[in-house]
């Protein structure tokens, strides 16, 4: 062989074993390294990611308010098609376009078994990428228990349409879910951020009377009306408690649902509750949080405070699917903007400072 054809050799097989990530090195420092395509083991995959998203806890783990590991590649919201199946796996083939939750259970362990996926394993162990094992901002991605969490996507629905039901639409869904939301009650949803605008839709599909959100920014008033608000209280305006009292006649919501991981806002939701209503708590809280006495009745009040982490497996992303391929929910006008993997760092930028009217940023390795 020719040092010249030696010399190609080398280079397509570096292409081929290599790609580009986003890795966390500490609080505030990200940068995109080349790093070797992962292989899988028995009961993995491996997927060309062709579609992920940044996630507001991404921020939260880029601010040092969550800790992960430096080295770490960040992200869990993956659309992609199978690029390599470990033994074991049966029912899919590589080419299979895909959509993978952002926790992925096992399937077998206690927690699974008892139906509570995201803490597969123990206290939120669901939640594998870019938590404990090596996330999506990336080219490719290792699946684990792939059995379970590899979820096929039907031929006519595109990858944008089916993206954000990975993680914020889930999570936002389960909100209405976790709190037993049921026909005609009143609810009220605190912050349109991705999440909230997701709790604003699952409390619509779950068929409340009433919805009220809390959002200041008016490009998210706009988009929580299109989700399904039918009355948005700007907060820096007017006393919102006050506001929710009076448009429920006195008498509270039946479910309030925080959206944005604050003590202002947690304390708002529990004062609009109803006796007996019941908090649904997504946001994530860093430092500490405390329960003010008089909203909560001293604890005679009969409220209920539910806290829930994103479902996930493949049957969860499976339902989630029929609901868009069906026309019972369209996610798409949520993708503002779009960056390729190379920019990543200014997508960032542009998510966290909340620029341009941003909602959530399509990631396109």
């Amino acid at each position: 062989m020719s040092q010249t054809s030696y010399a190609l050799l080398t280079e397509q097989e570096e292409t081929t074993s290599t790609m580009k990530a986003l890795v966390f090195y500490g609080p505030g420092q990200i940068g995109l390294e080349t790093v070797p395509i992962p292989r899988p083991r028995a009961g993995e995959a491996v997927i060309r990611v062709t579609l992920t998203t940044i996630c507001g806890t991404d921020l939260h783990i880029l601010r040092g308010e969550y800790p992960v590991k430096p080295g770490l590649i960040i992200g869990h919201e993956p659309v992609g098609i199978i690029h390599e199946l470990g033994e074991g796996i049966t029912g899919y083939e590589v080419g299979d376009r895909v959509l993978v939750g952002a926790i992925t259970p096992c399937g077998q362990c206690n927690s699974c078994l008892g139906g509570n996926w995201s803490q597969c394993g123990g206290p939120l162990g669901g939640w594998k990428f870019g938590n404990t094992i090596n996330g999506a901002q990336a080219e490719y991605l290792l699946v684990p228990h792939a059995q379970a969490n590899l979820a096929k996507i039907p031929d006519e629905l595109a990858d944008e349409q089916v993206v954000l039901l990975g993680d914020i639409a889930s999570t936002g869904i389960s909100a209405a879910e976790s709190a037993d939301l049921e026909i005609g009650d009143t609810v009220a949803v605190f912050a349109q951020g991705p999440i909230g605008l997701c709790a604003t839709a699952g409390a619509k599909l779950k068929g409340a009377s009433l919805i009220i959100a809390v959002e200041s920014d008016p490009v998210r008033t706009e988009m929580s009306k299109r989700m399904g608000a039918d009355v948005v209280l700007d907060f820096t305006k007017e006393d919102v408690v006050e506001s929710i009292k009076h448009l429920t006649r006195g008498r509270g919501v039946d479910v309030a649902i925080e959206a944005l991981g604050t003590q202002a806002t947690f304390e708002n939701a529990l004062s609009v509750l109803r006796p007996g209503g019941t908090l649904s708590s997504l946001g994530v809280y860093s430092g500490k949080l405390s329960v003010p006495v008089e909203p909560f009745a001293a604890g005679l009040g009969d409220h209920k405070i539910v806290t829930t982490l994103c479902p996930g497996g493949k049957e969860r992303m499976r339902r989630l699917m029929e609901l868009v391929r069906h026309g019972r929910l369209d996610l798409t006008p949520l993708l503002t903007h779009s960056f390729a993997l190379d920019r990543i760092n200014e997508a960032y930028q542009v998510f966290a400072e909340r620029s341009n009217g941003v909602i959530k940023v399509a990631i396109r390795p």
